[in-house]
């Protein structure tokens, strides 16, 4: 019985011939949009960049200059604002609407408007000068001059002393012009559109041209196969050209007689993927009989931090990095997991390995296939959990071995002696509070740990609440006669609204504080000072101590972390306090960090968010 195909007209629309250029056109488009918004912002992004540097180094030797007539103390004021505008004249070109020089006290001393000389000598009431001169940091940003439709951006930088003292002499205020630099980037995106255009046109008519020469010989192996789906593998297609496509015509040619062969390479081919399948929650990779790699997933690829063109046809050994350790003979004896690590300088990533034989019924052996699991987390959970038991064990010893021996000595008469015994009975006592400030400390970090440290905040105003605090503190400081140190308040007069639990708010005023005193010196003074910064309020807490050696700065807020162990531990400090008050202040939603110059003193900051005044909150502005 002959058996014939039907013949099926598709449309124009619903053919191949259509969709190959529209799909081409269409990834075309994609491709051109997605480049183009890329090659611009990125365009813009480093034409800024290079516009921010090249203010920066023009701004440095401005600052050089600006530095040797502040510091020129034979010059009579007056003389140094000459001097001063003399050099923003000099400075002054195209891109810079005004450039202005204030002291460390926000007075304006020079600018390069002459519209504005009028103001020098007055303050400057800049937020952003307030906060360079306050916290030695240089300070951007951008804005839009709606008068005179200009983009601008604002630079101010630190000018500071020369002697090395890292002090604040003075800071330069730069406004610029950002129109250049756009305009720029507009002139090269109206050539790339244009570009882009043409490149489209004649991309449709090249499409439909490649289109037509590859549907026709398709239609051909389309009716081949057909007739090999029927399972008559006689036919042959006629083959047009030597290309990818005739090659495919031979292919399908040869197919008839590859089909027994084709069937047992799928089903080994098959027992492959569903060993992959079984672990694809893991990283999975699969090698030849050799131990070249043939397949390896996403996750894989991330945990050895490589790309698929690069591991693909590489032996096994070197992808895992297991040179010196293993060969890939030696892997089919061992057949246990193994540990890998591809730590970074910027990560640490430590991968198990686990591993099995793909073998055949015949017993033919025909790769391996690693699953590979990120352990890196629980190694260090692992790590901090032997790191706590052993400081958490280092600092009980020391008090329970002086309760020990002064427990021992009263026992062996001691206790007779009416005064070593109250003394020994007082050490005894002191060391006793410490373990349980210690303990209770611990108990206090492990419920902020898995989250059971209940905050109540409150809505407060944040100026009288650390005036209550500092007050505090004065009334303790009247009453010690051996403690002279004066605690100075620089705080802001605006009514400062937080949301904070005043009592964790206050145990970690009350813990900086108390450092403060502790590491100060007989009459020192402690520098209290509160400030607002955009959306947060700053409060600082600057004491005339030792300071912290610029290593132990990142340390400073890890548990049990003390500079100096000997002194904290004479004063009875757990190593905790900072710790918790880190925790506390980022409970809150806010930051803590320091500063520190060795031998001249440190200073703790804490910013936290304003809360905005709604209507209702309008009776705090009469506060």
């Amino acid at each position: 019985m002959e058996k014939r195909t039907t013949k099926v007209h598709i449309p124009f629309f619903r053919s191949i011939h259509f969709k190959i250029p529209l799909v081409f056109i269409l990834l075309l488009l994609i491709s051109l949009q997605l480049v183009g918004a890329y090659f611009i912002r990125q365009l813009e992004s480093e034409m800024l960049v290079s516009f921010d540097d090249r203010i920066a180094t023009q701004t440095h030797f401005l600052e050089d200059n600006v530095r040797g007539i502040l510091q020129n103390d034979s010059l009579e004021q007056s003389e140094k604002n000459d001097q001063l505008n003399e050099v923003l004249k000099q400075f002054n070109n195209s891109e810079i609407i005004e450039t202005q020089v204030i002291d460390d006290n926000a007075f304006l001393l020079a600018t390069s408007n002459p519209t504005n000389r009028g103001l020098i000598g007055q303050r400057s009431t800049d937020k952003d000068v307030e906060q360079t001169i306050f916290t030695a940091l240089q300070t951007e940003s951008e804005g839009y001059n709606s008068e005179k439709s200009l983009r601008m951006k604002k630079y101010v930088f630190p000018v500071f002393s020369g002697d090395n003292s890292g002090s604040v002499i003075g800071v330069i205020n730069l406004r610029v012009t950002l129109e250049s630099v756009y305009a720029q980037v507009q002139r090269i995106a109206i050539i790339y559109i244009t570009s882009s255009i043409v490149s489209l046109i004649f991309a449709i008519f090249l499409a439909f041209f490649i289109s037509r020469g590859i549907t026709q010989p398709l239609q051909a192996m389309k009716d081949q196969a057909d007739q090999i789906s029927e399972g008559d593998y006689s036919g042959q297609v006629k083959i047009y050209s030597e290309d990818e496509i005739g090659q495919l015509g031979n292919a399908i040619n040869y197919l008839s007689v590859r089909v027994r062969d084709a069937q047992e390479l799928t089903e080994a081919e098959r027992q492959r993927l569903d060993s992959i399948l079984k672990h694809m929650t893991d990283g999975v990779i699969a090698t030849d009989r050799r131990g070249k790699v043939m397949i390896i997933n996403d996750a894989a690829l991330m945990f050895i931090n490589a790309v698929r063109e690069d591991i693909i046809g590489e032996s096994i050994i070197d992808v895992l990095k297991l040179n010196g350790r293993y060969s890939f003979r030696g892997l089919f004896d061992e057949q246990e997991s193994i540990v890998m690590d591809f730590s970074t300088e910027e990560q640490e990533s430590l991968i198990k390995g686990e591993y099995s034989v793909i073998q055949r019924d015949s017993g033919f052996i025909s790769g391996l296939v690693w699953v590979l699991t990120d352990i890196t987390e629980h190694e260090k959970i692992e790590r901090d959990r032997r790191q706590f038991v052993s400081n958490v064990s280092h600092e009980l010893r020391t008090p329970l071995t002086s309760v020990k021996s002064y427990s021992e000595a009263l026992s062996d008469g001691a206790i007779e002696d009416k005064e070593i015994a109250d003394e020994f009975l007082t050490v005894i006592q002191t060391e006793t509070d410490r373990m349980i400030r210690m303990i209770n400390d611990l108990l206090r970090l492990s419920r902020m740990d898995s989250g059971r440290e209940d905050v109540l905040p409150e809505l407060t105003l944040f100026r009288q609440f650390v005036d209550y605090t500092l007050d505090r503190f004065d009334m303790m400081m009247t009453k010690d006669d051996d403690m002279h140190i004066e605690i100075k308040r620089e705080l802001t007069d605006e009514a400062i609204l937080v949301e904070i639990d005043q009592d964790k708010m206050m145990q970690v005023f009350d813990n900086i504080i108390n450092n403060a005193i502790k590491y100060s010196p007989d009459g020192g003074t402690i520098t209290v000072r509160l400030m607002t910064s955009n959306d947060e309020v700053i409060l600082s807490i600057q004491d005339e101590g030792l300071g912290v050696p610029k290593q132990a700065l990142p340390h400073l807020f890890e548990r049990f972390y003390r500079v100096d162990k000997a002194r904290s531990r004479a004063q009875g400090g757990t190593g905790l306090g900072l710790a918790i008050a880190k925790e506390v202040v980022e409970l809150h939603g806010g930051r803590i960090w320091a500063n520190s110059i060795e031998n001249i003193g440190t200073t703790f900051f804490i910013a936290l968010p304003i809360e905005t005044l709604g209507g209702e909150d309008e009776w705090v502005d009469e506060i």
